[in-house]
């Protein structure tokens, strides 16, 4: 079948026959280990273009039991290969959509980084990057999985969840969930920030914050921000920490959003001009240090 502009099938391969029988059904692959620097198996991402065919809308990872039940009843596809396989790190698997909501924009095409220098540059270029660390608590490299869309695209609202009840209607409503726990490592519940996408500028975000005090609070209230009322350190014995955003003023509208757990990521995106808000996710518990960024 002719290629098509559209990403239309995923798959993973943990090993060479893996490879071979992908490669023979037609599937190109992206040329970076997702193990890297972890040791066990070669895993490569694979993906079709197929005309005529579905495109891909949206693309997740799952790396407990309890966070497949949602992606599951809402119809994601399972990529049934353990994207950590062959070392001790957390089971990750890859699910992907085809949606059609009006938040659903096709993804044309896949990029995979495994350095925090390489990051900066795909988000000013207009990638999304997915929240999943693809090497999760394995050691080695930060590995992450990009997505480029037919359209530009916006982010339009946020929300926030503290249990995996409510993940199946968040999907269903066309969001995608940022794939890290905002307590990593600290215990508690696991809490996760979700954004949708608009093609629609005028209802696109405009800034993001987050707060660790009262007084913080306040001073983002007055500024005209709106506060999510999740404490996404919620179970743990840190401070309260909230997550607010704004549609007005006249900052340029954001296409992305990110969790920062790499060290050298916190210094890579500063000095590409990239928001960043120096408050960390985690303060006042011992989790890991988290931090939010934006463009």
């Amino acid at each position: 079948m002719a290629n098509g502009q559209y990403i239309t099938k995923l798959h993973v391969s943990t090993t060479k026959d893996e490879e071979e029988i992908l490669g023979a059904q037609g599937y190109q692959f992206i040329n970076v280990n997702l193990n890297q620097g972890a040791g066990g198996n070669q895993v490569l991402l694979w993906y079709k273009k197929e005309c005529g065919n579905r495109s891909v809308t949206r693309i997740q990872f799952s790396f407990s039991n309890s966070m497949k039940s949602g992606l599951a009843d809402a119809g994601y596809e399972l990529v049934n290969r353990d994207l950590n396989a062959g070392v001790c790190g957390d089971h990750i698997f890859l699910w992907y959509f085809y949606g059609s909501t009006e938040f659903d924009i096709p993804v044309v095409n896949l990029q995979v980084t495994a350095d925090a220098e390489e990051e900066p540059a795909l988000l000013q270029d207009g990638w999304e990057r997915l929240g999943c660390d693809l090497n999760r608590n394995a050691g080695g490299n930060f590995i992450y999985l990009w997505v480029k869309r037919e359209k530009l695209s916006y982010i339009c609202e946020i929300t926030a969840s503290v249990d995996f009840v409510s993940d199946k209607h968040l999907f269903e409503l066309g969001y995608t969930r940022v794939d890290e726990d905002t307590n990593r490592g600290a215990g508690g519940n696991y809490v996760f920030l979700w954004y949708r996408r608009t093609t629609d500028k005028s209802k696109a975000l405009t800034a993001l914050n987050i707060s660790t005090s009262l007084q913080e609070e306040a001073k983002l209230q007055a500024e005209g921000f709106k506060k999510l009322s999740v404490n996404l350190n919620k179970g743990t014995s840190g401070k309260d920490v909230y997550a607010w955003h704004k549609k007005e003023g006249c900052e340029s509208q954001i296409q992305a959003m990110l969790l920062l757990i790499n060290s050298k990521a916190w210094n890579e995106y500063q000095k590409a001009g990239i928001n960043f808000v120096e408050k960390n996710l985690n303060d006042g518990n011992n989790g890991w240090i988290i931090y939010l960024a934006y463009k």
